[in-house]
């Protein structure tokens, strides 16, 4: 009888043991399940996110084609490419005048007038005297003028040593010679280069009833806007 009961008991401790390791297995099981369902919804919702930024970028690439299509179409059917001064500068083909260059198309005439009297002139072209905005563009200005004068759309008339461009823009970054500028209230517009002091490369300021030549620029997206529409 002893014996029995010590079996008994035996056996009651393993169904313990064993349904103690069944629950703690089917909890583990259930905590597994539940983190995969939270990292399957984690990448459904990553997948979903990058199905929405692929479709983004499928749009933006198709704009850019569409817009290269309409620039590189527009360009070869108005433009050419021409050497000037040595180098090569894409040219409209009706006039054989305006050099393009980054963007904007740039006009010089070999005609010497007065400060205002030249702004007149580009604006009459639906343009503006130039504005030079970073190095790139100085030397390219330098290479097409060739060390010769023209006028450039920066002025302190309104305000002595304040120096500003056509656009109303202040000037931050001037290539001026060593020196320059320095005609205080005499002279508040300003040239790419003088001849007359070659030594010196870089702006001068002038008086702006002096005569020089003039450089006209305007941007080339009006044209492409013009040409969409």
């Amino acid at each position: 009888v002893v014996c029995l009961v010590l079996l008994c008991v035996l056996l009651l401790t393993a169904v313990i043991v064993l349904c103690v390791h069944i629950y703690t297995k089917n909890t583990n099981c259930t905590q597994e399940t539940k983190q995969l369902l939270t990292n399957d919804t984690n990448l459904t919702e990553e997948r979903d996110e990058l199905i929405i930024k692929n479709a983004n970028l499928l749009n933006k690439t198709v704009q850019l084609i569409n817009q290269l299509s309409i620039l590189v179409n527009f360009s070869t059917r108005r433009y050419r490419w021409v050497r000037v001064n040595g180098n090569n500068y894409l040219t409209l083909l009706f006039t054989d005048e305006w050099i393009y260059y980054q963007f904007s198309f740039y006009y010089m005439s070999n005609k010497t007038k007065n400060w205002t009297e030249s702004r007149q002139d580009c604006k009459k072209k639906g343009a503006d005297l130039i504005i030079i905005n970073n190095r790139e563009e100085q030397d390219f200005v330098t290479k097409i003028t060739d060390k010769r004068d023209f006028w450039i759309g920066v002025t302190d008339s309104d305000e002595e040593g304040n120096w500003k461009w056509v656009d109303g823009s202040t000037l931050t970054t001037g290539f001026w010679a060593s020196k320059e500028p320095n005609g205080k209230r005499g002279e508040n517009c300003a040239v790419t280069y003088l001849t007359e002091w070659p030594e010196l490369i870089g702006w001068h300021d002038v008086k702006c009833n002096d005569a020089f030549r003039l450089i006209c620029e305007k941007s080339i997206f009006p044209l492409i806007q013009r040409e969409i529409s």
